[in-house]
């Protein structure tokens, strides 16, 4: 018989059946290895002890979860297991930021990059600055600042005779999140969050350079080095030297704190991959500023004046040219795909804009706890500090991630925000994300949906799976202080149960380790280039 849950919250199930036990023990034997101890009694059967039983596993001695599963048609939980404690979601907190991000943006929300003038324009001279206004597009590349400056060019303009003022005045100048590690400063997944900024690829990493290093061509050559986009920017020191074939590879790129100095030392062996990084830059603005600059400068527009940042636009100023960025909606992809800390960032301030007019973290968390209280999340249980979930400071209980998710499957724009949410063993980067490499082979593969996080000593896996009767299940899973690198197995076990927890005659199922054997303390998309 199952057992009642209790108020500390261990577990229920008012539909449990004879065969899930049997099901628990094929399937710890076959994650979990052969020496497994199920332990099965003749009345334990269910649900509850199926869970119990994977989250045994040595790898949580001393660790703590918070689990809770509920039928998604009734909101009916079906098991639960500390649900009311508050544990590091990490980019499981981006669940409520996009949902927020849908209700209080929309789905058809656009961010407007323009170019605007005080001056006035005398053929092929612009009398007066040149401003440059940004509102928090984390899309805009290279590309984006070269359509603009040959906007300007197709006008006429050939030089301008004031400034270049980069106006960032939409966010405050508070670049980094409440309590992000120091020693993540130069890691793309930490990059500093401004209105106005550069992405260097479509993956719309924005606030970073890619830095390429390749080896010379003998022993003792200084090994290339370059940077995309190309811009000055950003300076380069390059110690590393290339060393014989089959000598070591300890590449190291980073950039000085409180610098634009990117430092490139170690070796690279003769013939070797050599390394490409992701790096943050320092002030993002300035950045998009000299991007845009020389962008002009390619076209033959001068700008004879120096570069400004942080001053507003006037609001005398007449537009030249805009870029507008993709729909939210559309932005969800890249953005839950690939768990993108500054696209969490930016939609938190551009939610503060919104509703008090300020662009700030406090403004933005503000509305998002207000988005959370309206549809029935109760606040009180939860801290939220940041938008991504990078801050260890977040704390989230299961049963909240639960009513989230039940919650925003009345809403109208539900059908793309879950469209956003990585899917199991899906190959494709924009589909399966952060799942792609696990439950292959499994009944949760191309089933289960959710949102993964992590962070060293905090993991978490979040969302909805089918299971064989057709009956939608929603799942919050949070483990916190584990000793082991990773225990995305145990995850994806408890998953691969629900979906196949109707299965008349299962059998054991085998499921995949991690993510591609990785490590498992930060997000897989985290780890640029090799990713998950």
């Amino acid at each position: 018989m199952s057992r009642p849950v209790s108020k500390s919250g261990r577990c229920l199930n008012s539909r449990s059946r004879p065969w899930i036990w049997a099901l628990a023990v094929a399937l710890v034997a076959a994650v979990l290895g052969p020496g497994a101890q199920a332990g099965a009694d003749s009345d334990r059967t269910g649900l509850p002890e199926a869970v119990d039983t994977i989250l045994g596993d040595a790898r949580m001695d001393g660790g703590v979860a918070s689990v809770v599963i509920a039928d998604a048609g009734t909101g009916e939980p079906l098991y639960q297991r500390l649900p009311s404690t508050r544990l590091m979601p990490a980019s499981n907190t981006k669940l409520a930021t996009s949902a927020a991000a849908m209700e209080i943006l929309g789905p058809d929300h656009r961010f407007r990059t323009d170019v605007a003038t005080n001056g006035q324009q005398y053929g092929s001279v612009l009398r007066g600055d040149l401003y440059l206004r940004g509102t928090g597009d984390p899309t805009l590349l290279a590309a984006d600042y070269d359509g603009l400056a040959a906007r300007l060019a197709a006008s006429g303009i050939r030089r301008v005779t004031g400034r270049l003022i980069a106006d960032d005045t939409r966010f405050d100048d508070r670049r980094l999140g409440r309590s992000w590690a120091a020693d993540d400063e130069s890691s793309y997944y930490s990059a500093q969050i401004s209105a106005l900024s550069v992405a260097p690829d479509t993956d719309y990493d924005t606030g970073t350079v890619i830095v390429t290093v390749r080896p010379g061509a003998s022993a003792g050559d200084r090994p290339s080095v370059t940077v995309t986009p190309d811009t000055d920017y950003v300076d380069l020191d390059v110690t590393a030297t290339t060393v014989a074939a089959g000598g070591p590879d300890d590449l190291a790129v980073e950039r000085e704190h409180g610098t634009n100095t990117i430092v490139v030392s170690g070796t690279t062996p003769v013939g070797g991959a050599g390394a490409k990084e992701w790096t943050t830059v320092w002030e993002p603005t300035g950045y998009a500023a000299a991007v845009f600059r020389s962008a002009l400068a390619k076209r033959g527009v001068k700008v004879t004046g120096p570069t400004r940042t942080g001053h507003r636009t006037p609001s005398s100023a007449r537009t030249l040219a805009s870029h507008d960025s993709m729909p939210l909606k559309d932005l969800l992809v890249p953005f839950m795909k690939l768990s993108n800390n500054m696209h969490a960032e930016i939609l938190t301030k551009a939610m503060g804009v919104k509703v008090a007019g300020k662009g700030s973290w406090d403004a933005g968390l503000a509305a998002i706890g207000g988005y959370l209280k309206g549809i029935g999340v109760d606040t009180a249980q939860l801290r939220q500090v940041d938008g991504s979930g990078l801050s260890r400071m977040d704390n989230f209980p299961a049963a909240q991630l639960v009513r989230l998710l039940l919650a925003v499957r009345s809403e109208p724009w539900y059908a793309d925000w879950y469209r956003s949410l990585p899917v199991a063993c899906d190959p494709d980067r924009f589909v399966g994300g952060t799942l792609r490499s696990r439950m292959c082979g499994t009944p949760a593969a191309l089933n289960a949906r959710a949102k993964t996080g992590s962070l060293t000593g905090a993991s978490a896996l979040s969302g909805y799976v089918t299971d064989a009767e057709g009956r939608e299940l929603v799942y919050g899973i949070v483990l916190n202080n584990y000793p082991a690198s990773s225990v995305k197995p145990l995850e994806d076990a408890i998953v691969v149960m629900l979906a196949k927890s109707t299965a008349e005659g299962a059998g054991p199922v085998s499921v995949r380790g991690g993510e591609g054997g990785a490590r498992g303390d930060v997000e897989c998309s985290w780890r640029k280039p090799a990713r998950c």
